[in-house]
């Protein structure tokens, strides 16, 4: 499951998978962050905060996962990737292959950076 908070102000969504991520997991994250691209263009940036990658708990998961990038990719101006794990520490390196945004890991403990460079994104 995906924890998510919208910061309206930053223009920034911060996504904090805690288990294995579900196929509601972005349906609720669009029916939040919709609305908002609508009336504001884009966002900033998105902040995906995770010590370790949790999965998906199913191909349906994976295939709204998808589904919810494909749709979102060219409306975002940055990713930050927030981990240690070492199969998100190269996902920069893979996701700029399939993302418009630009793309950069911090470590674990660097949320307050990787808010910093989302927000300079503005």
């Amino acid at each position: 499951m995906i924890q998510f908070e919208l910061l309206r102000d930053q223009a920034v969504l911060v996504l904090s998978p805690d288990g294995p991520i579900e196929q509601a997991d972005f349906e609720r994250i669009a029916r939040e962050v919709d609305p908002f691209i609508a009336s504001h263009g884009r966002l900033a940036g998105v902040m995906i905060c995770a010590k370790a990658f949790p999965g998906w708990d199913s191909f349906g998961a994976l295939v709204s996962h998808l589904r919810f990038v494909r749709d979102h990719h060219r409306k975002i101006d940055r990713i930050a990737a927030v981990t240690d794990s070492e199969l998100l520490k190269i996902m920069p390196h893979i996701a700029k292959h399939f993302v418009a945004a630009e793309v950069r890991r911090f470590p674990f403990g660097e949320r307050v950076q990787a808010l910093a460079w989302l927000e300079a994104a503005r």
